[in-house]
């Protein structure tokens, strides 16, 4: 098994996005009390919170045939974390699947900005269930219109051929200094960005590299990649779906990020709109949320106002455990 080690991947960063295009719904970080983070200026002074856990996120209440809710996420007006539709989605998706499947990819389109105040109706159908592979699509509705659509397919496990290209390149977590480290030693509007963070999720991190955040406050570009450790605070259950799931919500953290950092700019500042249009995640080996895993990120294209990101999830051995690519809207917009 190899041990993290090499140099560590530059990383950009993401304060709130928009989800669906052209509204102002955050996807990959969330307003999801009703409080926009910090912008790339001006930004608000922070307000601790503790962050909502997945193991609430993940409480669906049977609705029917195929049919799932989700209860609301807060009392607190606010747009919903794209990350935690498609875990819901998900999760409702595999619980239809035939015992024994386990998710190994999903495909979701952000169609509206979602209500954290309001229930989440989650249809599942079934579109087929052969000898290995069952596919099943979902629709999240709020207030009777769609906010997400996701198809999910699963598989019984089973022996096959095995390589890996990509290997783990970044420190070891333990090398790395913890978030509020970071946040202690940073100055005004990167503090505050990084206070949000921990606030929003409850996730440990620890990030590899500069911050190009710095170097956006200071109008200079940096590369379109980013790389950093993350688990969950909480335990989840013991079972692929739920582990799952986790990796799902993790997936569309921080990555659209990448595609403003050659640009010496951020989502959220002035004059940018920025907002994800697809996601999808292709699940490789079991893994755990609540354990280390490092995500590598990057932005391989931009223009037209659209840009590709991509992502690798690592565990701590150096397996890929999943893979992930997300297409987002990013524009210009006066100020």
């Amino acid at each position: 098994m190899r041990r993290p080690s090499g140099r560590a991947p530059e990383w950009g960063r993401d304060p709130a996005r928009r989800v669906g295009p052209g509204v102002p719904a955050p996807g990959g970080d969330v307003a999801a009390h009703g409080r926009a983070p910090p912008s790339h200026l001006g930004a608000r002074p922070a307000v601790r919170r503790r962050p909502a856990g997945l193991a609430g996120l993940l409480d669906l209440a049977p609705a029917g045939d195929g049919r799932f809710r989700a209860g609301p996420r807060s009392t607190v007006a606010g747009h919903a974390f794209g990350g935690a539709v498609a875990a819901q989605s998900l999760l409702a998706a595999g619980r239809t699947a035939p015992p024994g499947r386990i998710a190994h990819s999903l495909h979701g389109h952000f169609l509206r900005p979602g209500d954290v105040t309001a229930p989440t109706d989650l249809t599942v159908s079934t579109i087929r269930d052969g000898g290995s592979f069952s596919t099943r699509s979902v629709v999240a509705e709020q207030h009777g219109a769609a906010v997400f659509t996701l198809t999910a397919s699963f598989q019984t496990p089973e022996d096959g051929w095995q390589h890996q290209l990509p290997e783990l390149d970044a420190p070891a977590p333990e090398e790395l200094p913890p978030l509020e480290e970071v946040a202690a030693a940073a100055d005004g509007r990167v503090r505050q960005w990084l206070d949000w963070l921990a606030e929003r999720h409850a996730f440990d991190f620890r990030f590899a590299g500069d911050l190009p955040r710095l170097a956006a406050e200071r109008g200079e570009p940096a590369a379109p990649r980013q790389g950093f450790w993350l688990r969950s605070r909480e335990p989840l259950p013991d079972e692929p779906l739920a582990q799952s799931c986790g990796v799902a919500y993790a997936s569309d953290m921080l990555l659209l990020g990448t595609s403003l950092a050659p640009h010496a700019t951020a989502v959220g500042a002035p004059g940018v709109a920025a907002a994800s249009l697809d996601h999808a995640v292709w699940f490789h080996e079991p893994v755990r949320i609540d354990q280390w895993l490092f995500f590598d990120q990057q932005s391989s294209w931009a223009g037209g106002g659209r840009t590709l990101c991509r992502g690798r999830l690592f565990d701590r051995a150096g397996r890929l455990v999943a893979t992930v690519a997300q297409e987002g809207m990013i524009r210009r917009r006066p100020r």
